[in-house]
């Protein structure tokens, strides 16, 4: 039940920070794209979360401990600083784009934006649901171990998988061309998240090394 409580507070003051971060640069509640978007991302969220709750707890709790103050190790601070504030960036300056008309974006565009945001985040919560392991954070706890199964056989890091086709997704479905140009600094944080984090794998996660020799991509098969 607490972590019930937690992850309804959680979502709740995550609304209203996101509902901050559209309307309020937009200048407007006339903004579709808008409204849209934080209904795809509430319910891409939400649903899985519920789902979680009552399936594995201790998955969600992993989930919610996320953020620069959560990270142990000095660069994953850096980086996961960095992370937010480019998906920060990205939300806003994609508001003010819808403000200012810089961008021209059809209406079946931003659908499509919203379509790669709820595949994304289900990506994301698929793999939370195949491994209970995969935190907020880069670590390793105690006990934990290798999951190659599901996802885990085509890339070695699907997670962010989902995260790369979210990118993309956001500024197009609010209305702007303009915010994807934050992709470039979105892919640079995540591949430094990931050789980071391979590290600290291949030195505490028992057969994690193996591992890498049979899964030999890390997103994206016959490219990286």
């Amino acid at each position: 039940m607490k972590t019930g409580i937690r992850a309804a507070a959680s979502s709740v003051w995550g609304l209203l920070g996101l509902g901050l971060m559209l309307f309020l640069p937009a200048g407007t509640f006339a903004y579709w794209q808008g409204w849209a978007f934080a209904a795809t991302f509430t319910a891409a969220t939400t649903l899985p979360s519920i789902y979680l709750l009552r399936t594995n707890p201790e998955a969600l709790q992993r989930r919610m401990r996320g953020g620069p103050l959560a990270e142990t190790r000095p660069v994953q601070k850096v980086v996961i600083t960095s992370a937010f504030a480019t998906l920060f960036a990205s939300v806003v300056f994609s508001a003010v784009d819808h403000r200012m008309g810089w961008s021209s974006v059809p209406a079946w565009v931003s659908v499509l934006g919203d379509g790669l945001v709820a595949t994304g985040l289900g990506v994301a919560m698929l793999v939370v649901i195949q491994n209970g392991y995969a935190a907020a954070t880069v670590t390793v706890e105690s006990g934990q171990t290798l999951t190659s199964t599901g996802l885990y056989r085509h890339v070695r890091h699907p997670m962010y998988v989902g995260n790369m086709i979210l990118m993309p997704g956001i500024p197009l479905a609010l209305g702007s061309y303009w915010g994807l140009l934050f992709l470039v600094p979105g892919v640079v944080v995540h591949v430094l998240r990931i050789r980071d984090e391979e590290r600290l794998l291949a030195r505490e996660l028992p057969g994690y090394r193996e591992y890498m020799q049979r899964v030999r991509y890390r997103l994206l098969p016959y490219v990286w």
